[in-house]
C-alpha cells in the first residue's frame, strides 16, 4: 500500500485501518514525505500511528526493499490517495522512489494496482496519464461517492471508495457499504 501526499489521506487511512482488522492479510505500507505531511494536515492522527497498524513499513528511499522486487510475491497494491505527481511517475515508470518501484512491479509483473487518483478538474494531460496506466495493466478508481448507499456522513461516504478498493483487489467480504440490488418493490396507489 502506498500513501502519497494527495489531499484525501483519509482514504489511505481507512484503508489500512480495514485491512488490519483483516485476518491473512499482510500489508506493506510505503508513505511519501508528502503523505505524512497531509496526514498531519488534514486529520487529528499522527503518520506513525498510521505507519503502526502496517505489518511492515518501508522508507521511501529504500529501493532495495522486498516490495521493489518482482520476486516478492504480493497479490495486489493501492496508492491511496494517488497525487498527479505519483501518477505520472508510475505512468511514465520513473522509478525513483519506492512507492513508484513497487507500483511498477505490480504492472510489470500483471498484477493488481489500483490508483486513487485524488485530483479535480482534469485536464488532457491527467487523462493521457490515467490512459497510460491503465493500458499497462492498472486501475483508476477516484474517490467518487455512491449516493444509492443513502450515506449520513463523510464517514459512509469514505466507507463507500474503501469498500470499492477491496472489491477491486478480491477482499469481497466486508460491510462498509450495503450493496446495490436494486430498488425495492413499492405499490403506488393509483
Amino acid at each position: 500500500m502506498g500513501l502519497s501526499g494527495a489531499s484525501g489521506a483519509i482514504y489511505g487511512i481507512r484503508l489500512i485501518e480495514v485491512l488490519a482488522a483483516m485476518e491473512g492479510v499482510e500489508t506493506h505500507l510505503v508513505m511519501s514525505k508528502g503523505a505524512e505531511a497531509t496526514i498531519s494536515y488534514e486529520t487529528n492522527r499522527k503518520p506513525g500511528d498510521i505507519a503502526a497498524l502496517a505489518n511492515v513499513v518501508h522508507d521511501e528511499r529504500n529501493l532495495a526493499a522486498a516490495i521493489a522486487s518482482g520476486t516478492f510475491l504480493t497479490s495486489s497494491m493501492v496508492v491511496a490517495p494517488c497525487s498527479i505527481r505519483t501518477l505520472s511517475a508510475i505512468a511514465n515508470s520513473a522509478n525513483d522512489n519506492l512507492l513508484v518501484r513497487a507500483a511498477d512491479v505490480h504492472l510489470k509483473e500483471r498484477r493488481s494496482l489500483v490508483l486513487v487518483v485524488r485530483e479535480t478538474p482534469l485536464h488532457l494531460g491527467h487523462l493521457r496519464l490515467m490512459t497510460d496506466v491503465t493500458m499497462a495493466g492498472a486501475v483508476i478508481l477516484p474517490p467518487v461517492p455512491g449516493f444509492y448507499t443513502l450515506p449520513t456522513t463523510i464517514d459512509d461516504l469514505i466507507d463507500h471508495t474503501v469498500g470499492k478498493i477491496l472489491d477491486i483487489i478480491g477482499l469481497t467480504e466486508h460491510s462498509l457499504f450495503t450493496r446495490w440490488n436494486g430498488p425495492s418493490a413499492t405499490v403506488i396507489p393509483e
